[in-house]
Order: C-alpha cells, then structure tokens, then sequence
C-alpha cells in the first residue's frame, strides 16, 4: 500500500543566493493533497559560498566537481544542524534540488550540485534529489519544475508567479499545465544595487526615485527570448550574455538601471497575466516585498494580485521540491510534459537510501 502521509524535508536554492531554503513539511493524500509547514527557515550563505557560487559558470569541469563535493558536504551540514535545532524525530525523506551550476537545455545540459549519493550517507536518511536530469534526457528544459505543486497545491490561483532571481509562472490552459520563466527579476536587480553596498533594494527604494531610460526599455523589451513561445526557460548564461552587457553599455545611474528593469520586468509579467479583474494571481518569492515592482505590476495589469503568507512567499519553492521527492517515492508524475517540452510525463529525481 502507497503511504498517504510524508513528514518530508525540502531543501531550495535559487539564483538569488540570498542562502539555503529549508522547509520541514507533513503531507497528507486524502482525494486532494493537504501540506503544514511545521518549520522553516533560510540559512544564509557564508561569503565564501556566496563568491564561489556566484561564479560557478566560469569553473572548469574539474573545479566543478570539486565544488560538488565540497558543497554537498557543506549541505549536509546545514540540513544537519536544521533536523538539530528543531528536534526533528520523525523524518521520510530529504528532498533537495540543490543548486544550479549548469543549466544549458539545447546542450542536453543541466549540472545541480549538492546532489551527490554521498549526501544520503551524510544526512543518514532517506534522500529525494536531482530532479532536473531526466527531464533534460527527455528532450525537455529541465524547468520550471514548480507547476506541479501549483497545479495538485495551489489550484485556487489563476497564475501562480515566483518572483525570484527570476520570474515565471504557472498557470492551467484548457487541460494542461503551462509555466516557463518570464524574464529576469531579482538576479539583475541584485546585481547592481550591490554597487552601491546593499544586497537588494528595500521595498524598490531606490528604483521608484530613478528615471526610465526608454531606449533601454524598449531594447529590453525586444529581446529575442520574450518572442520564443513555452516551453522555455532562463539561465545566468543568458543574463551575462544578453542582459549585463545591454545595460552596461548605456552607462546609467543604478537608480535609472533599477527603475528601468523593474518596469522592463513589470511589462513582461503583466503581458503574460493578461489584464482581467476576475483573475487571481499568486505572488511568492523575494520580488513580492518590492512594494514599488508589485505596484507597477497592478499598474500595468487589473488582475487580482495576491500576496501570501510570509512563510509561502519565502519558502513556496522548498515546500514543492518537498513535494517533489514525495511524488517520486510514490511513483507519481511529478514533471509535466506540458510544461518542460519533455517527450512524456514522468516521475523524476533520483532516490538515494543511506
């Protein structure tokens, strides 16, 4: 008999690098799944992590594998003190995306260290990870990975967006589920407010006194990916590539760089969403605290917005790839077709027993 109830951990790490997101969550099957987040909580990167990490693309194969040793190790550690701290007894599995190293699709290509087999060992549990992979062999994108928890979690919402690094979304089209990143948020923005000191823009501060420089705008705006239809996704290559080297050569204030890409991003988000007063869209992820991005959002879009609970806008992600790893120790599909570009529906992630 398939088990119906999971006292799960989940483990995220996004591009943001604003640290490790780990969830201890209870899931529950009855005709519709019910999840409680018991706790959470974000374990900031030490500066040395926070610099490797960000340089990760720029590693040779050899350096790399070295990296994932290490950083599974010092995952392991984290989760570790995590199951300590809260005196967690009673635990099915960890369920860890780990962090993205490589992400190159078209290549068949797509690296997430801190998924070793070694770590099931390390944790002396059950371990759920690497969910990516096979869904890349299958022709697919690898990602989005999160509709399926939309879909089976939070099928009340119209759009489900995360507002992280990156922004993308989910949302039910006729019988399928279609998600792909929309376009970069939080990985640009962050980018240039550190020049002047700070990890973010508080509440979008700074970015609501800049100015729009439209011709950047209207560059943004046109760029060849926002042509392409879904499945698609992001990746930091394509930022270094198409979006770092376009606004650098315009030479502007951070401010007019922050106001123009929040309304760059809040343009690109509201054409998805569409403009309809009757629809309801879920906001998660570090993007819903920019009081000043949200707003331009409703400003370019009637649709209802919604901001969740703080413990669902920060931790919507863990609590999925929770989800995730449950659905494969069930043997259930856990990545949609639909949604990846995948030959078929499948079960993915590697299950690794201590």
């Amino acid at each position: 008999m398939i088990k119906s109830k999971f006292n799960v951990i989940g483990v995220m790490s996004g591009t943001s690098l604003d640290g490790i997101d780990v969830v201890y969550v209870t899931f529950d099957y009855k005709n519709t799944w019910h999840f409680e987040i018991k706790h959470a909580e974000t374990m900031a990167y030490t500066y040395e992590w926070h610099q490797i990490l960000k340089n990760l693309v720029s590693y040779s194969s050899e350096k790399l594998l070295q990296i994932d040793e290490d950083y599974t190790v010092y995952l392991s550690h984290v989760i570790n003190n995590f199951i300590a701290k809260h005196n967690i007894k009673h635990l099915d599995a960890v369920c860890s995306h780990g962090h993205t190293a490589l992400h190159q699709p078209e290549k068949k290509l797509t690296y997430q260290i801190g998924n070793l087999a070694d770590i099931a060992n390390l944790l002396n549990s059950t371990v759920v990870c690497d969910f990516r992979v096979q869904d890349v062999k299958f022709g697919g994108q690898g990602a989005p990975l999160v509709p399926i928890g939309d879909k089976l979690l939070f099928s009340e919402y119209d759009y489900c967006i995360n507002l992280g690094g990156f922004a993308n979304v989910s949302y039910k089209a006729e019988n399928e589920r279609i998600a792909f990143d929309i376009c970069p948020t939080n990985i640009v923005l962050n980018h240039y407010v550190k020049q002047l000191g700070f990890d973010y823009d508080d509440e979008g501060k700074i970015a609501s006194i800049g100015t729009i420089n439209n011709t950047l705008l209207e560059q943004l705006n046109t760029l060849d990916f926002y042509k392409e239809t879904p499945p698609k996704s992001l990746g930091l290559e394509w930022v270094n590539t198409h979006i770092f080297p376009l606004i650098d050569a315009f030479n502007l204030e951070i401010k007019d760089i922050l106001r123009t890409f929040v309304e760059h991003a809040a343009i690109q988000i509201a054409h998805i969403i569409g403009n309809d007063n009757q629809k309801t869209v879920l906001i998660t992820g570090g993007g819903a605290y920019n009081r000043f991005f949200i707003e331009r959002i409703k400003c370019h879009s009637k649709n209802k917005i919604v901001i969740p609970s703080k413990t669902i806008v920060e931790f919507k992600e863990a609590l999925i790839f929770a989800f995730l790893g449950v659905l494969k120790l069930r043997g259930e599909i856990n990545c949609l077709q639909s949604v990846t570009g995948a030959k078929k529906d499948h079960s993915s992630g590697k299950i690794y027993l201590p």
